[in-house]
């Protein structure tokens, strides 16, 4: 499923409209410790956290994943998108918890690796 099917389906905000939205998501995975995210999460993942620092946008680089989803209405600063935008990480957000957008991603079809 693409990235752009996810933002239509969960009515996400995209902090990053550059972000290429027709790339497809193998995977999902949910985490706000980064050392476990950077250890585990598999390329082409779409990373649902609550985190909105600029090491966010370092581990989304480092693990290559498709998306980060910055769940609980938190919003990350200009620079961050800015950093997203420059690394090419798709940014996107929403007010749902972390728990029910893993849910909802686990329902339309996404599972871990």
């Amino acid at each position: 499923m693409t990235l752009a099917q996810i933002v239509e389906a969960l009515s996400l905000e995209v902090f990053t409209p550059a972000a290429d939205l027709s790339v497809d998501a193998s995977s999902g995975y949910a985490g706000d410790l980064l050392s476990d995210v950077m250890g585990n999460a598999p390329g082409g993942a779409v990373w649902v956290t609550v985190q909105t620092h600029a090491n966010v946008i370092a581990v989304a680089t480092l693990r290559d994943v498709a998306a980060v989803i910055v769940a609980g209405g938190h919003k990350p600063e200009p620079e961050i998108i800015a950093k997203a935008e420059a690394e090419t990480i798709a940014l996107l957000g929403s007010n749902l918890s972390v728990f029910d957008i893993a849910g909802r991603l686990y329902k339309m079809g996404l599972r871990s690796e």
